[in-house]
């Protein structure tokens, strides 16, 4: 990536240059702070590999009758947005 006074770095770029693991992280901690915000609670990325997401839902989300739709519906498909290799998202 090079830059030029006055221009700023081209975005792909500098994604580019972010490892998955770490961009997937910061994705997940900002959905579990709306997660928390709303609805008293969070979601916590365990491991990312091989296009796999672990996550521990805790808070309000631990033993809700809803956890699944929330996983599923909301965690998984705002990560597919961004990572649409994501083959799955299950809770450990």
């Amino acid at each position: 990536m090079t830059l030029y006074a006055g221009n700023k770095p081209d975005t792909d770029d500098v994604l580019n240059e972010v490892p998955d693991e770490e961009r997937m992280k910061a994705l997940v901690n900002t959905i579990s702070a709306y997660i928390e915000h709303y609805h008293g609670g969070a979601v916590q990325m365990v491991a990312y590999e091989d296009n796999k997401l672990q996550v521990k839902m805790t808070g309000a989300c631990e033993g809700c009758a809803l956890a699944p739709a929330t996983l599923h519906g909301w965690v998984e498909g705002t990560v597919k947005q961004f990572f649409p290799n994501l083959e799955t998202v299950e809770a450990v």
